[in-house]
């Protein structure tokens, strides 16, 4: 059966920094896609991020390049296997240079948490009981 995949691109100021951050936080770079304008980022095996130097992700835009520090471009939310994973993994981004944003999430059944990268980019990692989404 297909998976569908998604590529999320995104522009960074400093490439190098980029790789660092994701890397510290257990993902993976993927070495064929590669090179000093871009990186593939793998999050899973099917989510990749793709950070590129401003000047790569101008060529794929006529639109203007915000700034993601100070603009809302887009909140990326990945899920996570517990509650306990999803501190782990903002723990993970803050001690490598991200930002906690807006407070923790508690509903019970689902539980939240969100960073900046250190770019500015918005991620939201979240947990859902599965049991309530199983229904």
């Amino acid at each position: 059966m297909y998976q569908q995949m998604i590529f999320v691109n995104l522009a960074v100021s400093d490439l190098d920094a980029a790789k660092k951050f994701f890397t510290e936080l257990g993902f993976t770079i993927n070495q064929q896609f590669t090179d000093d304008t871009a990186s593939a980022v793998v999050v899973s095996d099917t989510i990749v991020l793709m950070v590129m130097t401003k000047e790569k992700y101008a060529g794929f835009t006529h639109k203007s390049i915000i700034d993601s520090t100070t603009s809302s471009e887009v909140l990326l939310c990945l899920s996570a296997e517990s509650r306990e994973k999803v501190d782990e993994l903002v723990e993970k981004a803050i001690a490598a240079g991200g930002t906690e944003t807006g407070e923790k999430q508690d509903h019970g059944f689902m539980y939240g948490r969100s960073f900046d990268d250190i770019d500015g980019h918005t991620f939201e990692i979240t947990w859902m009981d599965p049991s309530v989404v199983e229904g």
